[in-house]
């Protein structure tokens, strides 16, 4: 049972997914309270919120990638990092 866990594991795309999905459920849940303190404050407009999201998607894709360069071992590649 623990050679299959570590083929499994083994595996690039899997544990890119893994490590993807860990990234967007942790990032995802402070984006989630920023945007109801947002919306429900009386000092920030309507629009803000929206606003907040449209530029926390952009960020979020920055900093997987940056993510990505700066552990690479953490995707399942053994290139080294470059670019940093």
């Amino acid at each position: 049972m623990v050679d299959e866990q570590r083929a499994w594991l083994a595996n690039p795309v899997l544990r890119g997914l893994l490590v993807f999905s860990a990234f967007r459920a942790v990032y995802g849940i402070g984006i989630l309270v920023v945007t109801y303190f947002l919306a429900t404050g009386t000092a920030a407009p309507w629009w803000s919120s929206i606003v907040f999201l449209g530029c926390s998607m952009v960020f979020s894709r920055w900093l997987f990638k940056r993510i990505k360069q700066r552990w690479p071992s953490l995707m399942g590649s053994n290139e080294p990092a470059t670019g940093l």
